[in-house]
């Protein structure tokens, strides 16, 4: 089978091809047949190097890509219960060093796995397991119930449209801080309030427009913060004292200030949340994005588009088998 590698860090151009045998699954695995999978940040911080500078991948020869996949059941190892052969599903690969979701078969656990969501095509069923698990992850953590009042920035992104999305099912509040063009799709995800916001915080005046522009329609501060653009001060301004700040990106979480409460949302691969997210798509109440398609072996090019920005959805990898 086809799978994608990197012998070394560097530009979209590093990702390499390869033929390798088809793995089988063990006890407790489950094979997929990759039908999608779907492209990612944290990829490109793989390939780039950055997840190693940061002591986050074990030296080795050569590096996986991928995290989601949605495909379909080939064969399954002693003690699977709760998939067979020809059962549609979506997963998680969430232990950097085992063989990635840029190939044509992938070996998961069977808990990394759930049912695919029947009401959508696969590869935008292949966008819901990472985002959405960490959208789901991140809105509990804030500990919010309904009548609370939550910031979401880059709330026009994957993570932010999902928690937006989930947060009104919720009935809990939420100002979307996302550029001005896209004041109507957040509202159209649930957003309760609009502030528009051009990019990244770096001078103090902006922290003060930022954290000011939120305060005026939320006088005294949200109850909580899902950082999900990675602003770190400048979001956690708009937060009132005693207040709960989701950071998704460790190194940037500012420090807790008027007794505060910063957390750090780390995903990992819940089969069981995941089939209930996947039932949400289902009845209608989480909407999913494909931006564009590419088969396989133009994964550098995914690459490139993704780092270029401006994408309003997601951009999926299409193996031809």
């Amino acid at each position: 089978m086809r799978t994608a590698l990197l012998r070394r860090f560097g530009g979209p151009e590093v990702i390499e091809f390869a033929d390798v045998p088809r793995p089988e699954p063990g006890p407790g695995q489950v094979l997929v047949r990759v039908a999608a999978a779907a492209v990612n940040r944290i990829d490109l911080s793989t390939r780039d190097g950055a997840l190693a500078r940061a002591g986050l991948l074990a030296p080795a020869p050569a590096y996986a890509l991928g995290w989601d996949v949605a495909g379909t059941v080939t064969a399954t190892g002693p003690g699977v219960a709760r998939f067979a052969g020809g059962d549609a599903v979506i997963g998680l690969r969430d232990v950097l060093s085992a063989p990635g979701t840029y190939a044509e078969y992938v070996v998961l656990d069977e808990g990394a796995l759930a049912p695919a969501p029947r009401t959508v095509p696969l590869p935008a069923a292949a966008t819901l397991p990472l985002i959405g698990l960490t959208a789901d992850r991140s809105l509990a953590l804030t500990g919010l119930g309904p009548g609370g009042i939550l910031l979401v920035t880059g709330a026009a992104g994957g993570v932010g449209g999902l928690v937006l999305q989930l947060a009104a099912a919720r009935g809990i509040r939420t100002v979307a801080l996302a550029r001005p063009r896209d004041e109507a799709l957040v509202a159209g995800l649930g957003a309760t309030w609009f502030v528009p916001h051009g990019g990244a915080a770096e001078t103090q005046a902006e922290v003060e427009t930022v954290a000011a522009a939120v305060r005026r329609v939320v006088p005294g501060g949200v109850d909580a913060v899902i950082d999900a653009a990675v602003l770190g001060v400048p979001a956690h301004e708009a937060l009132r004292g005693g207040g709960v700040f989701v950071t998704l990106v460790a190194p940037f979480a500012p420090p807790p200030l008027r007794a505060t409460r910063v957390v750090v949302q780390e995903v990992f691969a819940d089969g069981a949340r995941l089939g209930e997210l996947s039932a949400l798509v289902d009845a209608g109440q989480l909407t999913l994005a494909v931006a564009d398609t590419y088969p396989l072996d133009r994964a550098a090019d995914a690459h490139r588009r993704l780092a270029a920005g401006g994408l309003r959805g997601r951009l999926v990898l299409v193996p031809g088998h």
